[in-house]
């Protein structure tokens, strides 16, 4: 792994040491101008790291500090995720500027860095996340062309392939049982989801978020049989 140091001036002290890992996408024109941003005392953004798309790895903050990366964000009923994360930046694009997959280089460099910090931390692999999946309501990235099952084949996160499960798909407007226990399902995984109420767009917000990290060829919002197929597994795989 090529690391460069970069210090950001933009972070403050942890209450407690780091138990998840964010991967993000930077969303910016260009590696120059993310580096530049992360590093902006004015713009109030870092992360621990930025992965350029050659692959080089910024150091921006000290893995001991809380970077601020991830915002208004949950997981699991603690809302001050930048609290007990590392942020990582991943050089793209992003949906609004031209989404685009993510080279070889930059993913073997990411799979390098997480074995790195894991060295150090105790982070399980269900605490390998997306900005989406802590802020699904705001943010979209890494997106549905990140690689989250080759990392995980590296050994890093989560990922299941059940067989396939044909089925109706729940969708906004729907009511009943199944849309009870597809909301507490979501809610025991990780995502911050009201455990009442029918199929909205809210519901739809947060299924795409997960269709985007755990079911990528499908990303609309409606929670069909491979959809639901993959939460149960992720939920049996990921334990109590």
């Amino acid at each position: 792994m090529r690391l460069i140091e970069a210090p950001s001036p933009n972070f403050d002290a942890r209450r407690a040491p780091p138990d998840m890992i964010v991967l993000h996408y930077t969303g910016m024109a260009s590696g120059e101008a993310a580096l530049a941003r992360l590093r902006d005392p004015a713009a109030k953004v870092s992360a621990h790291y930025l992965v350029d798309e050659d692959g080089l790895v910024y150091a921006l903050v000290d893995e001991a500090r809380r970077a601020w990366h991830a915002g208004a964000s949950a997981w699991k009923g603690a809302t001050d995720v930048n609290a007990r994360s590392i942020g990582v930046e991943i050089v793209n694009p992003g949906h609004e500027i031209g989404y685009r997959p993510f080279p070889a280089a930059q993913v073997l460099a990411v799979i390098d860095l997480l074995g790195d910090i894991r060295e150090r931390w105790t982070i399980e692999d269900g605490l390998i996340l997306g900005h989406s999946d802590v802020a699904p309501r705001r943010k979209q990235d890494p997106g549905e062309l990140f690689p989250w099952p080759q990392l995980a084949a590296a050994g890093h996160g989560l990922w299941v392939e059940p067989p396939a499960a044909p089925g109706a798909a729940l969708s906004v407007g729907d009511r009943g049982l199944g849309v009870l226990v597809l909301r507490g399902a979501l809610a025991r995984l990780g995502y911050e989801v009201p455990a009442h109420g029918p199929f909205d767009d809210d519901l739809a917000i947060v299924v795409t978020a997960f269709q985007r990290h755990w079911l990528q060829t499908r990303c609309d919002g409606a929670a069909d049989g491979d959809t639901r197929a993959r939460l149960t597994a992720l939920l049996r795989l990921s334990g109590p």
